[in-house]
């Protein structure tokens, strides 16, 4: 399917007679009347178009997770439509990519800053990723995974006409698919192992990072990608069941084992006593 028509664009709005038009001179991005009469230009676009919708996604980006930020929606999708119909999908497409791009960049540089390098190892040039302060680099990578995240949920819904018309025809893919595989080659692919491994460590740790910061980390790194929870099966399992296969007999004494532990990890834990829990089961026990 080619790029809508210009006469398509003019389906749900009414044309104006010339005698009815303001003289008044409106933003082409408000005002209403004929697409087909309109009229968008490379300069238009430059100047007008992308620095609104790049403004909005800039907004977007950066956001605290949960955080309202009062963007006109109508007015960035009604911009977006607009180019799509008058053949800047593939310009704005690239636009698109290229600022996502330079975002991550960006956010690559701020987990680098955590990330100490020794290069000088038994007299021969190495080197070795080490994170000195691990708890501080897992929730600094879980904050901007779960920012970026919630930055598509805006992101994705506003470029919708040319995900359609675009991406999903001309391109034979999905723009909400394309975006996380950035996240996937800038950030992820970058620093994978380092995370894995700390999430591992924590995980081995009672409550060295929240129970809720861990779960959310684990399930957005493997809805990013799947194949990460190869590398370490039983981290993401904790969080995923779905991951192992089903549980088997022969595997209980396994089961068992891992539940003595836990408990045994609890006991060392300062102020845990396990008194309320056998006072607490006690006076459940039926007489």
């Amino acid at each position: 399917m080619d790029e809508p028509m210009e006469a398509e664009a003019d389906s749900t709005q009414p044309d104006l007679a010339p005698e009815e038009e303001s003289p008044k001179k409106q933003h082409p991005l408000l005002r209403p009347g004929s697409m087909v009469m309109m009229t968008i230009t490379n300069e238009d676009y430059q100047t007008q178009y992308w620095p609104k919708l790049e403004g909005a996604i800039d907004q977007l980006l950066t956001m605290t997770p949960g955080q309202y930020i009062p963007i006109s929606y109508e007015q960035m999708y009604s911009c977006v439509y607009k180019c799509v119909c008058k053949q800047f999908s593939e310009k704005l497409y690239a636009d698109l990519m290229s600022h996502m791009i330079q975002h991550l960049e960006k956010l690559n540089e701020q987990l680098k800053t955590l990330v100490s390098k020794q290069i000088k190892i038994n007299e021969q040039v190495k080197t070795l990723m080490q994170v000195e302060e691990p708890k501080s680099f897992i929730e600094k990578f879980s904050f901007l995974l779960n920012q970026y995240l919630q930055a598509l949920g805006g992101i994705v819904p506003i470029f919708n006409y040319m995900n359609r018309f675009y991406v999903e025809t001309k391109l034979k893919t999905d723009l909400n698919e394309e975006l996380r595989k950035l996240f996937r080659h800038h950030i992820l692919d970058q620093h994978i192992d380092i995370i894995l491994s700390l999430l591992e460590d924590a995980n081995s740790t009672p409550f060295l990072i929240p129970p809720q910061t861990m779960a959310s980390t684990v399930k957005n790194v493997y809805s990013i990608n799947p194949e990460y929870a190869k590398v370490k099966p039983t981290l993401f399992a904790k969080y995923l069941p779905s991951v192992l296969p089903q549980t088997n007999v022969h595997d209980l004494d396994t089961y068992i084992a891992e539940t003595k532990q836990m408990q045994e990890d609890m006991k060392m834990m300062e102020g845990f006593s396990n008194r309320y829990i056998i006072r607490h089961y006690s006076a459940k026990r039926p007489n």
